[in-house]
């Protein structure tokens, strides 16, 4: 018999003992769940990161109860919710958008409770840890078998709250995209996707990069060896996203590129 799945995703971090303390609660609670780390890099209070994140992974994990933590509202009139998807996978985390994208890509939401039994809670929930107190208990009695609906009450998906969608438009030959997130060899990933290019995109074309006040050449290419040394390289990622890097480099130092910033491409720029 397989062991029951919980994945996490949060802003946690690795020198605090959050996500440790998180983990212990829910195998407390759910001795046999095997817990999957999938993410504790969400950049602090980065709703929106964590949301795209757990939305581009999930169809990757197998079934299970998915938490996810990035909750700068803990403590407020927030509220704790348990999403069950059309596949069966259950979302556990804030009302806050974390967990939208990621239950609507695996074939919608099918029910959406709000928390609120203090029985599968811990016995005292703090204002500022319910990773801790709320969300690490609930996930631990789900994968132990019970039935979501006794977590509180049913409340209309309409009335979930979104996470804000990233500016992406494509006029002409030029595409203005946002800096979605950056990971730890310096790629700059994009919130456009290569179908919103048509046929912009070609391998081989030169193309303008404009971060702030600074510009680049970049080559679009289908990864990084298909360009030299130190070039900088528009692709398709892993996740089906825009990226800039650099060929061995780093592309975000380079930039100086951080989250949510504005960067332009050219596909026609003036070439000297």
């Amino acid at each position: 018999m397989s062991r029951p799945i919980v994945t996490f995703l949060s802003d946690f971090g690795s020198s605090d003992p959050f996500v440790g303390v998180c983990q212990g609660v829910i195998v407390r609670t759910c001795p046999e769940a095997e817990v999957i780390h999938l993410a504790h890099g969400i950049e602090p209070q980065s709703v929106g990161q964590g949301s795209r994140v757990l939305a581009a992974s999930v169809p990757y994990l197998p079934v299970g109860v998915h938490m996810a933590v990035v909750d700068p509202g803990v403590g407020s009139e927030r509220r704790a919710i348990c999403l069950r998807s059309a596949d069966g996978r259950l979302f556990v985390g804030p009302d806050n958008g974390l967990l939208i994208a990621a239950a609507e890509a695996s074939g919608g939401i099918e029910l959406a409770i709000e928390i609120t039994s203090a029985e599968y809670m811990l016995d005292s929930v703090s204002r500022t840890f319910h990773g801790r107190d709320v969300f690490a208990p609930v996930s631990g009695h789900l994968a132990a078998g019970l039935d979501p609906e006794r977590l509180g009450h049913a409340v209309d998906p309409d009335t979930l709250v979104r996470a804000r969608e990233l500016a992406t438009s494509v006029e002409g030959t030029l595409l203005t995209a946002t800096v979605q997130q950056l990971d730890r060899f310096g790629n700059i990933q994009l919130s456009a996707a290569l179908a919103d290019l048509g046929d912009r995109f070609e391998s081989g074309r030169r193309v303008e990069v404009t971060l702030g006040d600074d510009s680049y050449f970049a080559t679009c290419a289908r990864t990084f060896a298909d360009v030299g040394r130190g070039d900088l390289v528009l692709y398709e990622d892993s996740e089906k996203r825009l990226s800039i890097a650099i060929n061995r480099g780093n592309a975000g130092e380079l930039m100086d590129a951080s989250t949510l910033d504005t960067v332009l491409v050219e596909f026609d720029p003036v070439l000297s």
